[in-house]
């Protein structure tokens, strides 16, 4: 089956909810990432990585935008409206997501937690490539266009944390301490990261995307040999998702006051052009 624009997609309902179902998935992981990633702005270890980071942060909302997008062209609601309005209950991102960066906050006291975020970055990078990868090849192909465009970014924002994860690895015993005490807690949570969810498997019937175990081997065998080059050991078979499940509407207050801090400029005027 080829989908190939949205006059097509009508023909097919079970097929469009599974797409509708992936692309709130995608869309809210990445606009989520990238708001924690901005809360760093001013913040990070040095004023190089604080460049390189609003770029990446920048891209990766970009990413959102055009998933956001795509839903708009399904008949779903405008854009920003899907961003910034919809209720936490509606919201598909991973719990893991929405966790913030450390105590305190961007004006107040801000103790953030730098192996935190990089073991988070890390992790999530190598799989949101592993699945543009698998995406580049979608059946419906406006999907497959938007993966192949965002890959070439991608490709340098996991070059990016693939530097810092193994620099701190291999530098001072507090450095690497502090790490594999981030790995074991992103580990904890990171199943919900790799989950499609309930319509997982309809999803890979259709050909949207690959298969949801297989997606996960993948980002398993990269990491793996990564740890093995750093000599750490997996802190069990695969991740968990202790905190419950983002794909079926299961968020904590983390979500709410991530989502409140986003909206802020769009609520004040929610018909402006910006």
């Amino acid at each position: 089956m080829k989908i190939n624009n949205v006059e097509e997609l009508k023909q097919h309902p079970e097929y469009k909810e599974a797409l509708v179902e992936l692309l709130y998935q995608l869309a809210d992981d990445d606009f989520l990432i990238s708001f924690r990633g901005s809360e760093w702005l001013g913040l990070c270890p040095h004023i190089e990585e604080d460049v390189a980071y609003s770029s990446i942060n920048q891209n990766t909302m970009g990413h959102a935008t055009l998933y956001y997008e795509l839903l708009e062209e399904l008949g779903e609601g405008k854009a920003d409206v899907l961003a910034h309005d919809r209720p936490i209950e509606q919201r598909r991102n991973a719990i893991l997501l929405e966790e913030p960066n450390g105590p305190g906050t961007y004006l107040v006291e801000p103790r953030y937690d730098w192996a935190f975020t990089v073991v988070r970055n890390y992790f999530y990078d190598v799989a949101k490539q592993i699945r543009l990868e698998s995406l580049k090849n979608s059946s419906y192909e406006p999907l497959a266009q938007g993966a192949r465009s965002i890959l070439g970014e991608q490709y340098y924002h996991v070059m990016h944390w693939d530097v810092w994860f193994r620099q701190l690895l291999s530098s001072t015993p507090e450095a690497r301490e502090r790490l594999e005490g981030q790995i074991d807690r992103v580990w904890n949570n990171f199943g919900n990261v790799l989950s499609l969810g309930r319509q997982g498997e309809r999803m890979a019937e259709f050909g949207i995307i690959e298969d949801e175990g297989a997606l996960k081997k993948l980002w398993l065998g990269k990491i793996e040999a990564v740890f093995k080059d750093l000599d750490l050991s997996l802190p069990s078979a695969e991740p968990q998702a202790e905190s419950g499940d983002g794909r079926a509407g299961e968020h904590t207050e983390n979500l709410e006051t991530a989502i409140e801090t986003l909206s802020e400029v769009y609520r004040l005027d929610r018909v402006a052009a910006w």
